[in-house]
C-alpha cells in the first residue's frame, strides 16, 4: 500500500541521513534559534536540501512540511504532502551523542500514508507503509507489557524555561506509575521506540510540531499502538498533547499526561 510513496520517504530519509551524518562529531557551527537549547546548524539546512531535492525528483508539485527555512510549518487540509525533519535531536548532533535522524513522512489530506526515519549513527532505519512497520527490513510490533509497573516511558519534546516545572511533573507522573523512565532527546527515536517494543510509551502534554511526530506516530499505530491526545481522542497533527503507547498501559499513561499541567486538562484547552 502506498509503495512508491513509502519506497521514496526511504530515500529521502536516507538522502538527508547521509548529508548530516558527513558533519557528525566534527567542528560545526551551532546557532541558536527560539532558545538557547533550541539550535540549528547548515548541517541541518543542507541535509533538508537533500531531502526536497530527492523529493521533488517524483512529486514536484506536493507541499512540503519542514522544520528550517522558509517551507510550511503546517499541513495543509487537502492534498499530498511531505513532512520532513533533516536532523530530529539537534541538540544530541551537535554534543556527538548519536540518538538523532532525519525523518520524512508522506501526508494526504492530513493523515499519514508511509513514513521513515534514518538514524545513521545508531545503524538503524525504520519505516511504515502505513499497514505495518519495520526496523532494518524485519517488522516490529509494539511490546506485550500490560503492567505498567514493569513499562518504561519517555517524557518527550521539551519545555520552555518559563515552564520547566512541568517536566518535573512529568517525570514525578511516570515514576509515580511506571518501572522506569528514559529522555533521549530525541522524540522521533522515541516514537520509534515505542514501535519496536523498547519503549512502552511516550508522553507530553505540549503541542508537537509535525515533522517531531507524523513519522512516528504512524510507525506506532502501524506496529499496533495507540496514540491520543490529553482527552484521549485519536491525535492529530494540530493535538494538544501527545500520548503514545503499546495500547496496553495507555489509561495509566493518560492518567500521567494529565497530571503535567492539570490547569489544561480541566479549563478544556486545545
Amino acid at each position: 500500500m502506498h509503495g512508491d510513496r513509502t519506497a521514496l520517504a526511504r530515500q529521502a530519509a536516507e538522502a538527508g541521513a547521509t548529508v548530516a551524518v558527513e558533519r557528525f562529531r566534527t567542528d560545526i557551527d551551532v546557532e541558536q534559534k527560539a532558545n538557547k537549547t533550541d539550535v540549528v546548524t547548515q548541517a541541518d539546512r543542507d541535509a533538508q536540501a537533500a531531502v526536497i531535492e530527492t523529493i521533488r525528483e517524483q512529486y514536484p508539485e506536493d507541499a512540503i512540511v519542514g522544520e528550517e527555512d522558509d517551507e510550511l510549518k503546517t499541513i495543509p487540509e487537502s492534498g499530498a504532502a511531505w513532512v520532513i525533519d533533516p536532523i530530529d535531536g539537534t541538540n544530541n548532533y551537535v554534543r556527538g551523542t548519536r540518538v538523532w535522524g532525519t525523518a520524512v513522512a508522506a501526508v494526504r489530506d492530513e493523515e499519514p500514508l508511509a513514513g521513515a526515519t534514518h538514524f545513521p549513527a545508531l545503524d538503524d532505519v525504520y519505516w511504515t507503509d502505513g499497514e505495518q512497520a519495520y526496523r532494518n527490513g524485519d517488522p516490529v510490533t509494539v511490546s506485550a507489557t500490560d503492567d505498567p509497573e514493569a513499562g518504561v516511558v519517555a517524557p518527550t519534546l521539551w519545555w520552555d524555561f518559563d515552564a520547566r516545572d512541568q517536566y518535573g511533573r512529568a517525570c514525578q507522573a511516570i515514576v509515580d506509575r511506571f518501572g522506569d523512565l528514559r529522555r533521549v532527546g530525541c522524540a522521533q527515536a522515541a516514537l520509534a521506540s515505542v514501535a519496536d517494543g523498547s519503549l512502552d510509551g511516550v508522553v507530553t502534554n505540549l503541542r508537537a510540531n509535525p515533522w517531531d511526530t507524523v513519522a512516528g506516530v504512524a510507525m506506532i499505530r502501524a506496529a499496533g499502538g495507540t496514540v491520543s491526545d490529553l482527552a484521549g481522542e485519536r491525535w492529530r497533527h494540530d493535538s494538544v498533547g501527545l500520548v503514545a503507547s503499546n495500547g496496553r498501559v495507555h489509561e495509566t499513561l493518560l492518567d500521567a499526561a494529565r497530571a503535567i499541567d492539570p490547569r489544561r486538562v480541566s479549563d478544556g484547552s486545545k
